[in-house]
């Protein structure tokens, strides 16, 4: 009989690949220098300025696209086997994930409100999205484990 993974693997697997969808709508749009993200450009939300500007890019790499590689990453980290293998390397592999993008993502939001001066909407669904998957693997790993 499988071990019963619980409802938190089975969320941070919906929210990993939401992630990835919102991502990738964000790379499309970045190497398009397309004009559809459903966002104001006036004001302090402005996603084209923000998805324009000199910290769109780290090191030459879209942040986009670094977003697009996390999320794909941690789907493949919460498909239920890697959540019921014996094995400590995928839960290490998903908390130094986790760790990793809450540290971007205060990046982020730190160049948005006070080197920008804009929001990104967008942008604000993958931050909000990697600060609950960084919750959900937290508390997962505090959790005792289930039983059969």
């Amino acid at each position: 009989m499988r071990k019963p993974l619980g409802v938190i693997p089975w969320l941070v697997l919906t929210l990993s690949v939401l992630g990835v969808v919102v991502s990738a709508y964000l790379t499309y749009e970045h190497f398009t220098a397309g004009t559809t993200l459903a966002c104001p450009e006036t004001g302090v939300v402005n996603c084209m300025k923000v998805t324009s500007s000199k910290y769109s890019e780290l090191l030459g790499i879209p942040v986009a696209v670094l977003g697009l590689l996390f999320f794909v990453g941690m789907t493949a980290l919460s498909l239920p086997a890697l959540w019921r293998t014996p094995s400590p390397w995928p839960s290490r592999l998903r908390l130094a994930g986790v760790v990793t993008g809450v540290v971007f993502v205060l990046y982020l939001v730190w160049a948005e409100l006070f080197r920008i001066n804009a929001i990104c909407l967008w942008c604000t669904v993958v931050h909000g999205l990697t600060l609950v998957l960084f919750a959900l693997v937290v508390i997962r790993i505090a959790l005792p484990p289930l039983e059969d």
